[in-house]
Parts: C-alpha cells; structure tokens; sequence
C-alpha cells in the first residue's frame, strides 16, 4: 500500500506537469500568429517570433527530460538499487557510527544526479546556444560539475553527520534541534555564500567609480538600504540572461549586478531594477520567506522523525526498520511530488511580493517608466514567454507577466 500510495504521488505529478506544459504550448501557438495587443507593445515581430520559439522548444524539452527522470526515479526508489547502496556503504563504520550513514546519502545522491547530465549538457550546448545564450565552454561546464560535487561533500558531510548524530545525543526529540542545527546553518550561508563559494564560480568586482555608481548608492542611502558595496558579477561567461539581487543581511549585505543587466539598461533603467530589489528588503518580504521556509523545515523534519519512529515505511523501501539516513534520503526524493501541488500557493504570494516591490521602486525613481521600461528590455533580451496559459503560470511563475505587471505600475 505504502509503494502504490508513493508511486501514484509520482506519476500523478508527472502527470499534472505534462498537462501544464501541453496547455502552456497551445495557449503560445495560439498567440503565434497575433499577439495580444498590449503584448504587441512590449516585443516587435521578429523578436515575438523568436521568444515563441524559444518557450516551445523549451516546453518540450522539459516534457522529454520530466518522463525520463520520473522513470528514472521509480526505478531507482522501487528496483531495489537504494537498499543494495544502503548495503555496501552504511554498514562500513562501526556500531553506532553515523559518518556512513550520510555518505550513503551523499553517494546516493550523486549517483542519482549522473544520469540526468546528458540533458544539462544538451540544455546547455544545444538549446540555450541555439537561442543565443550560452556563452559558457565545456571545460567550464566539467569544472562546475567537479566544484558542485566538492562542495556537496565538503558542507554536505558535516552537516548531514551531526543531523543523523542527533538521534543519539538528544533522543526522540532531534528533530527539533535539527531543525536549530538546519536553519542556522542556511543563516550562516546567507553571509558566507558570497564570500566563499560565489568566487569559486563566478569572479565579483566592485562596481567601478562613475555616474552609474554615484547614482546607485545615492539611491540606496535614500531608499534606506545602507550598502557598503555594489559588485559586478561576470554572468556573462556562462548566460546570456540577466538578473540583479542583494545577499547577506545586516553589516554584510551586498548588491550584486549581473554585467550583462548593465549591458542591456540604462542607468535610470538599473535605478528601477535596483530600486525593486531594495523594496523586497525594505517591506520585510526576506525574513517573510524565510519564515515560510523554516515553518516548512519545522514540518518537514517532524514528518521524517515520525516516518522513521514507524517501522513499516522503511521496511516497506526495502530498508532495514529504524534506519534514519533512509528515511531521509527518500523523503527528500519523494517530498517533491506533494509539495509540487502547492505551488501556486507559494507563488501567489511571491507575485504578491513582486508587486509590492514594483510599486515601492516606482515611488522610488518617482514613476512607473523607468520600471516598465527595464523590464521591457529584459523580457526582449530574455524572450520571455509573454502569454502564458493561467494555469501553467500559477504554478510555475514566481513572478507576475509583464502585463500583469505593467498593469499594476499604471501604464495598462
């Protein structure tokens, strides 16, 4: 009961995802022809045609690389091969000794993510390069592989070694210190992110002295975000799209520009994109999300202690009764398939966010054009998908549309 109850979780959200995207595909291609007018106003033909494309090809990409890796999945969870790994590498230590226990987990991991690399390195070097985005090399592409599976070891490892040692410094009660242990842990990164693991990937520079610079902090300053820096990161070696966003929090915040944004705006432009993201911290939408994200590691923790308190849903994996790393690790790989349905959940309220932060950037730079005009840029630039099915946009838009959004500044 336990596998069919699991195993219809999967399927029906695969399920649900190709119903999306078939909805999301034909809702474009009945647009193809002649676009909505207000749409028609943002991108020119030739432009619209392209980002038609683009979404379509991306859409059925997605379709392909969805099936597989659900197959892939309920091959791996229902075929017997976690329980063998779970054989050779969890019983390596002696009585007692957790260190195995979560390298079963990072093994088990890993493993899972190598046959899905055929079709990141076909998104990378096919798809996004026949749209014109890809600016990365395949020696880089390798390096980011390597560097992701270090650092999954280096910070995993530790971190995984005192959640399952918790079980017996505290007793049933450990997921609760878990939870401590786990959103200290995200707090700390929040500040060590960009010093220690961003400059592994990509290179930050500090903005340079100039008119764009100047009018940036004086933004900030008057805004009330107090920055000490605003730094440059070269997004451009790997993308071509575009993206700004601040890090940290209290004295070590920062700003950070993709190079390829300040490729793209104009200075008043990058003022009203700077000027949303101060909003996101100034109207208290980051400690909002992070509440949200540790009410759900509350939950979900308490539901791992639970499962693995009751025998039968290890057992029923194939996984010795009382084990905890199992548990785990198939909570985080089954947990998806529920929470998926609350997507449009999260992102009504994210919209909601997005919105507040266009209408604060909108005081800020005393009108909605430089607003409307960034993000007109950015959606021709990006060839982003300007009509989206309703439905496939509550689930996977965090964002509103540029019409919703335009909408709302006042110019529709």
């Amino acid at each position: 009961m336990v596998l069919m109850i699991v195993a219809g979780v999967m399927v029906l959200r695969l399920v649900g995802m190709l119903v999306l995207e078939a909805r999301n595909r034909a809702e474009v291609r009945r647009h193809a022809g002649a676009p909505p007018p207000a749409v028609a106003a943002i991108m020119d033909d030739a432009t619209y045609v392209k980002s038609a494309a683009y979404t379509l090809e991306k859409s059925r990409f997605t379709v392909v690389t969805e099936i597989f890796d659900t197959l892939v999945l309920l091959l791996v969870i229902f075929g017997g091969v976690l329980p063998a790994l779970f054989a050779e590498v969890a019983f390596r230590g002696a009585a007692g000794a957790v260190w195995d226990d979560a390298l079963f987990i990072l093994f088990a991991t890993m493993l899972l993510s190598i046959p899905s690399l055929p079709f990141d390195w076909w998104a990378q070097f096919h798809l996004e390069a026949k749209f014109g985005f890809n600016k990365s090399t395949p020696g880089l592409w390798v390096m980011d592989k390597i560097k992701g599976v270090i650092l999954i070891f280096a910070l995993g490892f530790p971190l995984l070694w005192a959640l399952l040692s918790l079980v017996r410094w505290v007793g049933p009660l450990w997921w609760v210190w878990g939870f401590a242990l786990l959103f200290g842990f995200q707090m700390l990164m929040m500040v060590l992110y960009p010093k220690l693991i961003l400059p592994l990937f990509n290179k930050l520079t500090p903005l340079p002295d100039g008119e764009l610079r100047q009018r940036l902090m004086l933004l900030a300053e008057r805004t009330g975000f107090h920055a000490q820096t605003i730094d440059v990161i070269d997004g451009s070696k790997r993308s071509g799209h575009s993206n700004a966003y601040f890090t940290g929090f209290g004295r070590f915040r920062r700003i950070v520009l993709f190079d390829t944004l300040i490729a793209q705006l104009s200075i008043e432009e990058l003022e009203a994109v700077l000027a949303h993201e101060i909003g996101h911290y100034r109207l208290g939408h980051i400690p909002k999300m992070l509440a949200v994200s540790a009410i759900m590691q509350f939950g979900g923790l308490a539901v791992i202690a639970w499962l693995a308190q009751n025998g039968w849903f290890n057992v029923a994996f194939g996984f010795p009764p009382g084990e905890l790393a199992p548990t785990f690790l198939l909570f985080a790989l089954v947990s998806g398939a529920v929470t998926f349905w609350f997507s449009p959940l999260f992102n009504f309220f994210s919209r909601k966010h997005e919105y507040e932060a266009d209408a604060f950037a909108r005081q800020a730079v005393v009108g909605p054009e430089p607003m409307v005009a960034a993000l007109r840029k950015l959606a021709q630039k990006n060839l982003s998908n300007l009509t989206p099915h309703p439905s496939y946009s509550a689930f996977f838009y965090s964002h509103p549309t540029l019409v919703e959004r335009e909408r709302a500044l006042g110019q529709n």
